[in-house]
């Protein structure tokens, strides 16, 4: 990657190695838009055939996440927990000991402001270019390209790498320095737990009051309740459709960091404290590798009521 008198990598172009470390649920989605645009992309994930389809479209195969990095130009990765983005960036066979100087390190996944800034103050020792860039949007985001980018890092090299990130979002906004993005993402997290209680005590209400639910819903979401999630929400539930777009386990996770920030900033936020002990009860129950949709098996259980199609 060609660099500036300022130190800023220039514009990313269709010749730019492009990495990609970590083929969930959002990550084969995220990745494939690259390919889709023509890029040539060197994966990466700790089991194989969840990247098939991504081979199958054109990417090629590393054998590590150190290689990864030590053929790219920018990196992204997209994985599970804070403790997977530590081990990828930081640990013995981290990333960061082969990214090459002047290239640029991307991390998707949803992790800690604080961790988001070790990584930042660790790239710039080896003079590389580290960038948090968590999203929104869920399964149907990624697959459309059409997710919520929140990004923390230096405005120069969010604008040189501002074409990738076009390839899998329609909203890219530069929230301030590093661990920003991250913590534009616990305040999205926050509004979604509470959201998502609202529509599942919503079908509950309707459905005891004896409402047909897909009229109530047709009702409520054009007025004042309108939101994403009882747009892709409430259809899953009525359907009893708990397949995960977003996984118990990682909501939790998402949650606890945002109430580990909270304490840290001497905030009480008892409705997410609420919901995060809600969810606990859900994977608790075996569910944490349902959707988060699958917050309405707990409140049924409460209620001694099922939603029934």
């Amino acid at each position: 990657m060609i660099m500036n008198r300022d130190n800023v990598p220039s514009m990313i172009s269709s010749e730019t190695r492009i990495g990609w470390i970590g083929t969930g649920v959002m990550g084969l989605s995220m990745c494939n838009h690259l390919l889709t645009k023509g890029y040539k992309v060197k994966i990466y994930s700790r089991t194989k055939a969840k990247a098939q389809p991504l081979l199958d479209s054109g990417a090629t195969w590393a054998e590590s996440s150190r290689a990864v990095a030590e053929q790219s130009e920018a990196t992204f990765t997209m994985v599970g927990f804070p403790e997977d983005v530590r081990e990828v960036y930081l640990g013995e066979s981290g990333i960061l000991a082969t990214a090459k100087p002047d290239s640029i390190v991307i991390d998707m996944t949803t992790t800690s402001p604080s961790l988001a800034q070790e990584i930042y103050s660790a790239a710039a020792s080896k003079s590389v270019h580290a960038v948090d860039a968590p999203v929104s949007g869920g399964d149907v985001g990624a697959r459309n390209g059409t997710l919520s980018i929140m990004v923390g890092g230096d405005k120069g090299v969010i604008e040189a790498i501002k074409p990738l990130l076009e390839t899998m979002g329609k909203q890219i906004v530069h929230q301030g320095g590093p661990g920003a993005g991250q913590h534009a993402k616990m305040c999205n997290q926050i509004v979604i737990a509470g959201t998502m209680i609202g529509v599942c005590e919503s079908l509950l209400y309707g459905y005891k009051a004896g409402l047909d639910l897909e009229t109530m819903l047709r009702s409520v979401s054009s007025g004042a309740a309108a939101c994403w999630t009882l747009d892709n929400m409430a259809p899953r539930i009525l359907q009893r459709n708990f397949d995960p777009g977003f996984f118990v386990e990682h909501f939790i996770k998402d949650m606890s960091i945002a109430l580990d920030e909270a304490h840290r900033l001497g905030l009480a936020l008892p409705g997410l404290a609420l919901v995060h002990q809600l969810y606990l009860a859900v994977k608790a129950q075996g569910h944490g590798k349902l959707g988060t949709q699958a917050l309405m098996l707990v409140l049924e259980q409460l209620s001694n009521t099922v939603v029934k199609p």
